[in-house]
């Protein structure tokens, strides 16, 4: 294992994102064997170098010292959510052929939204993963307001 390999910076900051996963072998082959993913660590927890960031995956459990009050879990309504991870791609198309046929399973086709052309998938416990591909933005063009936001 090398350290550029590790999310680890050097200097300034870094961003990860913290899955909490049921099983940690299927969701790190979701993201290796789908996405393409590098297994930088198998568990304990489990890092995946994903283009330019990183994914820690470990099990749910109770409270820790550092957060006394917190319980991890994965979700438990798959029609509520409120965050998900957002992966920006050259092309859409190509990415929803190729991840389909890799077992990923989509809420739509891409759909265009004027500014970029967007889709949904869930990993193995149920999050949600926007993939998107900036179309009409380049030109400054808008999304259209989320619905209900008037």
């Amino acid at each position: 294992m090398r350290r550029e390999d590790l999310p680890a910076p050097e200097t300034g900051i870094l961003l990860t994102h913290f899955l909490t996963v049921a099983d940690v072998a299927r969701s790190r082959a979701f993201y290796r064997d789908v996405l393409g993913g590098e297994v930088v660590l198998e568990e304990n927890p489990c890092m995946i170098k994903l283009a330019n960031g990183w994914l820690i995956m470990n099990p749910g459990g109770g409270p820790t010292p550092d957060k006394p009050d917190v319980t991890l879990r994965t979700p438990d309504d798959p029609s509520t959510t409120s965050s998900f991870l957002n992966i920006r791609v050259a092309d859409i198309q190509a990415c929803y052929r190729e991840w389909s046929a890799k077992g990923a399973e989509f809420l739509t086709p891409p759909i265009d939204r004027k500014a970029e052309l967007r889709c949904y998938m869930r990993d193995p416990d149920g999050y949600l993963i926007e993939v998107g591909q900036s179309t009409g933005l380049l030109q400054g063009v808008l999304a259209d307001p989320p619905a209900g936001g008037g």
